[in-house]
């Protein structure tokens, strides 16, 4: 099922939602529309069933996405920058940090600033070999506001975040892997492929599961002394899970799960 928004193309097929950001001519710009919609269809996937995984990417073979709409800075005050900010963090960024199901973002070319931070917010990241990365946002005399003072520490250590975001520059795939930013680098050729082989594999997981452990670990980075209790209290109340009983049985049975 392929479905036409303003700003995205939709395409639904084998468990798998296909969300493209499409505005290749503006290397995929973020802007205050644009993120609207995508909270908009994140919203729906994630009560649609037939949904177990998303894969996020941008159109064109030029970037995924290179940053957000600087022309809608211009004219913006402090109190509607942070509103901006506020809006873009808690109705994307975190909607995607938090999400039940799996997100993997098939970094396909630029991914700078808030496109960076976009890719960030997704449970995996899978870059092309050209891809390149960077929160570029101290060039523009401010700092990056959808969550990439937070979480890129958490991916590349303090050292290397604060080095990205005080030069500026961007790094290339290869550096993003070895820092841990990216979790495979690919030809680009085989991206989307190896975002549907990494879900695939998970799909033949409990999706129960897979839910509880992404809460728990967002938890233990969000709130570090909460996460131990939290995963015994998912650890425990899995056991009264149908999917517990399926997982147990089909092992002891020597056959795979039907989750």
């Amino acid at each position: 099922m392929q479905e036409s928004h303003t700003y995205f193309l939709l395409d639904i097929k084998h468990k798998t939602a296909y969300i493209t950001l499409n505005r290749p001519d503006k290397l995929n710009a973020l802007n205050t529309l644009v993120l609207k919609e995508l909270a908009e269809i994140l919203a729906t996937l994630e009560a649609d069933d037939n949904v177990r995984g998303i894969i996020l990417t941008g159109a064109g073979d030029k970037a995924f996405v290179a940053g957000a709409d600087i022309k809608e800075f211009q004219e913006f005050s402090s109190d509607e920058a942070w509103q901006l900010s506020k809006s873009g963090q808690e109705k994307v960024m975190d909607e995607l940090y938090t999400f039940p199901k799996p997100v993997i973002a098939a970094i396909n070319g630029f991914a700078l600033g808030g496109g960076l931070e976009l890719a960030m917010a997704c449970h995996i990241r899978v870059a092309s070999e050209l891809a390149k990365m960077g929160l570029p946002e101290v060039s523009l005399g401010i700092i990056p506001g959808y969550g990439g003072t937070q979480r890129l520490p958490q991916l590349v250590g303090r050292g290397k975040a604060l080095e990205m975001i005080m030069t500026g520059e961007m790094i290339d795939a290869q550096d993003a892997l070895q820092w841990g930013l990216v979790n495979h680098v690919v030809p680009p050729g085989g991206l989307i492929s190896t975002c549907e082989k990494l879900l695939e594999k998970m799909y033949q997981r409990s999706q129960t599961a897979i839910a509880t452990a992404i809460r728990a670990v967002n938890i233990g980075l969000m709130e570090p002394e909460k996460g131990y209790e939290e995963e015994m209290d998912a650890f425990a109340n899995a056991f009264d899970t149908p999917d517990f009983k399926e997982g147990v049985a089909a092992f002891l049975e020597k056959r795979k799960p039907n989750f």
